[in-house]
Order: C-alpha cells, then structure tokens, then sequence
C-alpha cells in the first residue's frame, strides 16, 4: 500500500491511498493535523509514503514524534531517471516533472530555504512559497497550462492548495513507476535512495552523542585557550612568529595567506608553485616544518573549532544535514558540518551516553569487492570470499615485490591501479601480472575506461548513472590533439564543477574521462551497496527498538545502542552486510565482511 502526501502550511495537508502502480485507490482526505494522520495511518497499515522530498516534510514529522518505515522520495528518483537519460542538472521538483509529463514549460527547482522554519510551524514551506514566486515570474500568474488556466498554489498556501499538489503527486509517481519498471535494477535503486534519505533526517535528528566539554579540552591542548576578538589561538599565534623568525624577512609574512607564503619562499631563493603540503615537503627549509603544523592546526580551528561546536553541536549531539546523492557517484554530501571528515584527534570527543555503547562498523576492501562481484571472475571472486581480499590476492604477485614491499602491498598497487587509472611505473607491471591472473575483471574497468573516452554513460550495477562530458570535452577531443584553453578538458571526467585553470590536450581530455568512468562503475556500486546496508539496518534496528543510526561514511556505520543490545546490534550489522550484497549481486562467492567494534568513545574503535 502506499498513501500520497502532500502538506499545507499550518501542520495540515492532504492524503491519498494509491494501489502498487500508482494509480488512486481512494478519495483524496484532507487533514487538519498532517503528522498525526500519518502516525495514525503508519501504526495501522505502514504504508510506503509518496512525498516530495524527505529532507523537507520528514524532519518535522521527526520534531512531531513520528517516524515512518518506507517512503518514495520523488524529487531522488527524479533525478535518478533524469540521470539514466544523461540529463544532469535538470529540475526535479514534483512541478518541473509535472510539466515535463504534461509537455508544458519546465520551471526551474526552488531555492533550498535559507534558514529553519519558526518553532511551532510543523511544515518546511519556505522553499514551496520561494517556488510559487519563480513560478509566477517565469509563467505568469496564470501559470504554463493550455488555455491560461490557472495552475494550483503551492503547499504552503492552505488545504485547497495541498489538494492540488496531491494531484502533481499522484501523477508524477504513477509515471515515475512506469519508467522505474523498465529499467533493470531500478526499483532497488529508488527504494534505496528514498530509504538513505529517511536514516540521513534521522540522524541529523537522533545525532551523534557528542561531549563539548572533551572537545574544548582537546582543542585547548592543541591549540592553547579559546581565543576572543578574532585572535589566533595562542599556540596557532607562536607558530606564525616561529615561521616569521625561520624567513627573517622584513615585511611579516602572514601564513594564512598562500600569496605571501610563496613570495617569502621567492625571497629566499626557493620558489615554489603553490603551499600544498605535498610541495613544501620537497623544500629544504626551516619555515617548512612550522608551515605544515601551522597548517594542520589552523584546519582544525578553522573547520572542527570552538566556532564549529557553537553551531552544529546542541543538546550533547553532533546534529549535521546531509545530503543524499549529493555526489554523482552516489556518495553522501553535507550542507556544512563536516560530518564526513571528522579529523581522528576529535573522535575523542564522540562519547556514548552513560550505559550505552557505540558500535562501529567498517566495510572491508569494499571496493575491491564490488569489482570481484560485478566482474564475475571466478578465480577473483574466489579470493574475495577470503576476510582478507589483498592477502588472499597475494599469490598471484609473489616474486613482484621490490624495495621491500610485500606481495599483498603490490596486489593492493595493482587494484587500485585498475580502479582508479594508475598506468605509470611500477604499476604498469603489476597490472600486466593483474590482467593475466584476473583477466575478466581487469577487462570490466577497462571496458568503463572505453566507453567513457567515447563520450558514452557508464552505469553502476542497479543504474546510478555518470553525467555526460562536457561541450567543451566534445569539442575538444573531436577536434584533436590541440591544446584547449578554456579548462573544459580537466571537465572530461563529466562531473559538475571538474574544470581546470591549465590547457589540457585531447588526448589528456580522453585519458581524464576514462579514469573517471573506470571508478565510477566500482564507487556508484560500492555507494548502491552502501545504501542497501543502511536500509537493511535500519529495519533490523527498528526491531530492536532503541539503538539508532547516527552515523554514516562511505562504508562506515556507528550506531548508538544501549549496551545490552550491543551483541544483538553487531548481528544485525553483519546480517545487514549479507543481505545488501545479496540484493545487489544475488548468489556470488564475494563476501562483504564488516569489521565491528563496540566502544564507549568512538576514537578506540580504530
């Protein structure tokens, strides 16, 4: 069963039962009280719930109390289809796939709201009234339907207009689950997304248990008292004048400034082409050294600080706003917070409530795993059954090593060669000993690395697909080995925002896009993977009742348990593990072990 939402300003909003195509299996019912209808609806029947956007509607049902077990998140498997077709970038809002059903004008996706709506406002409408005003201004008051009739309000306008915006819903779904259908793999995929946008509210909700007071005294170690007035922390302060003494110059160099950090080293004889810390490590110089703590510590206060805490951390919880898909690859994002780059000395501060635990969970060699699995080499396959996949892939390479790495140092060189593009040095070597030895999998992310020189889409296994390249790419490499001067060629991996400031050639511009669609298979899929782990869990927790999720990255779960659950929690992580693989690649060999800690800070689990 599945029921139809749509929310109207003021807590209330409009419901309908639809029948498993999406098409109305009931009269429309308008509520004056949205979250509890569905609370009322999900106790009864645990519907799969057809909404705009879980990152809008789902945190205010959480504020409310109430949470839900299944959902279709329109605008995620809207632009999951629109980038199965190549069409990246495009809207997705339930009104932009409104006017794309109806052959009508697409207006453009509202703006994401600026700041939180006012406590006691249930519903996020701020970005359904900004729609309304675009809407206008793009199509008139009469809006884009045939004959100047006019076009319903949005859902923040009343119950009459959330009524009109269940109807978008209901015909929006119904089509998506048509073109869903045909495509192989991708009701798993839409399933799992909508689910990964369900456990990514519930943890900006639930939170990370987070100490403030171990955090300030961790960073009042590191980097010396709170600073006030905009001042350096006092040890960040010591450093910039060790620095100033090492160059001896007269005008003070300023070591936040890149600019005057390369034109102190210009001064002494030492030019460099930039301050990443891999080209100061090749310079022989005493500001050096200084320059690279100066840089790791002023990092930490500048993304993870005192500043840091006083805005993401409330209520002993780390509460960060992900965003799902927010890579191409199928990678989770933030709006701000950090949350997937917690820096390893702050872990200290990730303490587990008082007769709780957390248990921390880690997928092991995962990609390396997903390439066996989706390769279907057999002799590949059969090691990656083993716990360890480079160990077990190591005698195959015995007799490689040199300069005293190990044969499972050079079977790691030689996967992640194959998987990230890696064909200089030593590793052409390895991966010649990689394609005799494992000939169907070195062919699969060769076979990606073709298809992407060629401009073509490469998919992951339930479908997520790669942006097309660029106009520049196409122009570039359609043209020749010409330099291209406008950084479109660095665009050739096809992601958002990939461009350079160096001309790249069309040969650079092929090899560019190549090693991109060679990962991309083995990321998008580790990311399907991922995502399947986490609504397995999700459901085996909710059995459990208390534990909750409150951390995801990439491969790694932590979830918040009470300690005589820990046990059982670790069960459901591995049997989550199981399942997930079994979805995606049904009966294989390739066994996806989870490595789980049960901690009481989360710094000791690794």
């Amino acid at each position: 069963m599945r029921i139809a939402v749509a929310a109207a300003e003021g807590g209330g909003g409009a419901l309908r039962p639809l029948a498993d195509d999406g098409a109305p299996a009931g009269p429309a019912e308008t509520v004056g009280d949205l979250a509890a209808a569905i609370a009322e609806r999900e106790r009864a029947a645990g519907p799969r719930w057809v909404w705009p956007a879980t990152a809008r509607l789902y945190p205010r049902l959480l504020e409310a109390g109430v949470r839900v077990a299944r959902c279709h998140d329109l605008e995620l498997v809207e632009s999951l289809l629109l980038g199965h077709q190549g069409r990246y970038g495009e809207p997705r809002s339930v009104r932009a796939a409104w006017a794309r059903l109806r052959g009508e004008p697409v207006p453009a996706d509202p703006p994401p709201p600026q700041e939180a709506p006012p406590q006691g406002s249930l519903f996020d409408t701020s970005s359904d009234a900004a729609f309304d005003a675009s809407f206008e201004a793009s199509f008139g008051e009469e809006g884009p339907g045939a004959g100047g009739r006019p076009v319903a309000e949005g859902p923040g306008r009343g119950l009459h207009s959330a009524a009109g915006e269940l109807e978008r819903i209901v015909a929006v779904h119904a089509e998506q689950l048509r073109r869903v259908a045909e495509l192989p793999g991708f009701a798993l995929l839409a399933a799992a997304e909508s689910a990964g946008s369900l456990v990514a509210a519930e943890m900006g909700h639930d939170g990370l248990p987070w100490s403030a007071e171990r955090q300030d005294e961790l960073l009042t170690e590191l980097l010396g008292p709170r600073p006030t007035g905009g001042m350096r922390p006092r040890k960040l302060q010591a450093l910039a004048d060790r620095i100033n003494a090492a160059f001896g110059l007269r005008t003070p160099v300023n070591p936040d400034s890149p600019a005057q950090i390369m034109k102190a080293f210009a001064a002494v004889g030492l030019p460099v082409t930039s301050t990443r810390a891999h080209v100061l490590k090749r310079v022989d110089h005493p500001a050096v050294p200084l320059l690279l703590e100066y840089k790791e510590l002023s990092r930490l206060h500048t993304a993870h600080g005192w500043t840091w805490a006083d805005t993401w951390v409330r209520g002993g919880r780390f509460r960060p706003e992900y965003v799902v898909g927010g890579v191409v690859s199928g990678r989770w994002a933030t709006n701000g917070g950090g949350a997937l780059q917690i820096p390893r000395v702050l872990r200290r501060a990730v303490v587990a409530d008082p007769g709780w635990s957390l248990v921390v969970a880690d997928a092991a060699q995962l990609e390396p795993r997903v390439l066996a699995a989706l390769a279907g080499d057999r002799a590949f396959a059969a090691a990656a059954a083993e716990g360890d996949l480079y160990a077990a892939l190591s005698e195959a390479f015995r007799g490689t090593a040199s300069d005293g790495a190990t044969a499972r140092d050079q079977a790691k060189i030689a996967l992640l060669s194959a998987m990230y593009g890696g064909g200089t040095g030593e590793a052409v070597r390895l991966l010649a000993v990689l394609k005799s030895r494992f000939p169907q999998a070195f062919e699969y992310v060769e076979a990606a690395a073709r298809a992407g020189e060629r401009g073509a889409l490469v998919r992951s296994r339930l479908g997520r697909t790669c942006p097309p390249p660029s106009a520049g790419w196409r122009r570039l490499t359609s043209e020749g080995d010409e330099p291209g001067g406008d950084g479109d060629g660095a665009g050739a991996s096809g992601e958002p925002g990939g461009g350079a400031s160096r001309q790249v050639t069309a040969a650079q511009a092929l090899r560019s896009r190549g090693r991109f669609t060679r990962n991309f298979v083995v990321q998008a899929t580790a990311a399907d993977w991922a995502l399947a782990l986490l609504a397995a869990l999700r459901r085996r927790l909710a059995e459990l009742g208390r534990p909750r999720l409150v951390f995801f990255q990439h491969d790694e779960v932590v979830v918040h348990a009470p300690a005589e659950l820990a046990d059982q929690v670790r069960e459901a992580v591995h049997a989550s593990a199981e399942e997930a693989g079994r979805l995606l690649f049904g009966r294989t060999p390739v066994v996806f072990p989870m490595e789980v800690a049960v901690v009481d800070c989360y710094a000791d689990a690794k």
